[in-house]
């Protein structure tokens, strides 16, 4: 630990704003101090006592429930001191301050970002996992990622993770028992089936990233960007994707001057669409901006709705058009197929059929419904209601470095003479690999950076 973490901490502990009630919460080491000043009184541990908050001269800050957590039987690991005042801010500000004067003896401070939580990990209370899946939790926008933080919690990936770890343990033994005692007779790996458990835990460790980037995806969302000439109907399309007037319609050409955003959610994963200026040759100034950002988004986007105006294909100026813009996307959209060209006004055009994309009438609401499962295929996203657990980018990436590290130690297995050594090293990185994920083997810089993105008071 660092010396920071043997302080105690103090720190408002709801939402700012005002509501019904609010908690001001203390950790650390022996509080009595805080509990005399406060409370004047001892406290029962573990149970809720009524009484005054008491100020600097002896008069009550406010009445409310305090509630003292002994070490170790607390979220942190240490003591606790929660106080649950009514949830006006200047009230809480006032307990806190109040709490900071009378605990300067033993050195408290306001707590950082996401430091209740650090020390619940730290004290074992928590893995790392599950420490995130508490901001997860918090942050959730779905429904769907709210039960996965909720699984993520509990310990459900963690668990997978674990369970992963002790399997590649055992068959780290076999090997480096094999290089220990390179002179038996007895071939180890062979009678032990090393080559079938590496291929087990192998496909065993592909299964969990897939449900791990499903998770991902429920945490971040996917980002999608309407692109096209103007007035081929993106606002429209906005709207009709979020069920409001988000987006000014007219049918004047340039309406849209910059990116109009939404989330909405499609069978509970977050979709973030963007709407953006109409893409063309413009005089105007501000219009230029818009054009240019809208060229910033579709750069940056995890997939592109490229819309045509079936009313408008064939006349030679539309045409020229189009094809200025699908010269200019980026090629890692077409090369990763994260493109989806979608032609609108199915209702208003003569001979509606398209052979290269999706038909659609963003003012009938006809086509919406296959939009919608598109968008989900773009993501790759398929329906695992009850085996998701939430999981975020640097699970992924961990779980796909233990991977590589796997298969290379897959080709050295099935090698004649392999290297039983480079097969060692090899397990050993997957090993480190998936420690990063419960927080075994994580560098304090990136525990920093973790715990920095929480609320504080969490």
């Amino acid at each position: 630990m660092l010396p920071r973490h043997q302080d105690p901490i103090v720190a408002v502990a709801t939402a700012s704003g005002r509501g019904a009630v609010g908690i001001v919460r203390a950790s650390g080491r022996n509080l009595g101090v805080l509990i005399e000043a406060l409370c004047a009184r001892p406290l029962e541990a573990r149970r809720a006592t009524y009484l005054p908050f008491a100020d600097g001269t002896g008069g009550a800050i406010d009445q409310g429930l305090a509630i003292h957590f002994p070490a170790p039987h607390s979220y942190t690991g240490e003591d606790v001191l929660e106080l649950q005042a009514h949830g006006g801010p200047v009230v809480l500000q006032l307990l806190l301050a109040r709490c900071l004067e009378a605990g300067s003896g033993i050195g408290l401070r306001v707590a950082e970002p996401g430091e209740f939580t650090e020390r619940a990990f730290l004290n074992d209370k928590l893995d790392l996992a599950q420490a995130e899946a508490v901001s997860d939790l918090i942050e959730a926008s779905t429904e769907a990622a709210a039960r996965s933080a909720g699984r993520s919690l509990s310990g459900a990936f963690s668990f997978e993770i674990n369970s992963l770890r002790s399997r590649l343990i055992d068959l780290r033994m076999l090997v480096e028992a094999t290089l220990d005692f390179p002179e038996e007779e007895i071939d180890f790996l062979e009678k032990a089936n090393a080559r079938g458990r590496l291929t087990t835990i192998t496909e065993s460790v592909a299964a969990v990233l897939d449900r791990a980037r499903q998770g991902a995806l429920l945490r971040e969302g996917i980002t999608v960007v309407i692109a096209g000439q103007p007035n081929v109907g993106k606002s429209s399309l906005l709207n009709a994707l979020a069920g409001a007037e988000l987006a000014i319609v007219t049918p004047i050409a340039g309406t849209t001057r910059d990116k109009v955003s939404e989330t909405i959610q499609i069978e509970g994963v977050p979709v973030h669409v963007i709407d953006t200026a109409g893409l063309r040759d413009s005089d105007d100034e501000v219009e230029r901006i818009g054009i240019s950002r809208s060229w910033s988004e579709i750069d940056a986007a995890d997939a592109v709705l490229f819309m045509h105006d079936l009313t408008r294909v064939g006349e030679p100026g539309y045409d020229a058009g189009e094809a200025r813009i699908e010269g200019r996307l980026p090629q890692a959209l077409l090369q990763t197929n994260r493109l989806l060209h979608v032609f609108n006004k199915a209702d208003a055009a003569a001979a509606p059929a398209a052979n290269k994309g999706l038909v659609l009438s963003a003012r009938t609401g006809e086509g919406l419904a296959t939009l919608r499962r598109k968008l989900l295929e773009l993501a790759g996203w398929h329906d695992q209601p009850e085996g998701v657990f939430i999981a975020r980018t640097r699970h992924v990436q961990a779980l796909r470095r233990t991977g590589e590290h796997l298969h290379r130690a897959e080709a050295q297995a099935a090698r004649a003479d392999a290297a039983l050594d480079l097969l060692a090293e090899e397990l050993r990185l997957a090993h480190d690999a998936l420690g990063e994920i419960t927080g075994d083997f994580t560098p304090d810089d990136l525990l920093g950076e973790i715990f920095s993105r929480f609320c504080i008071g969490k």
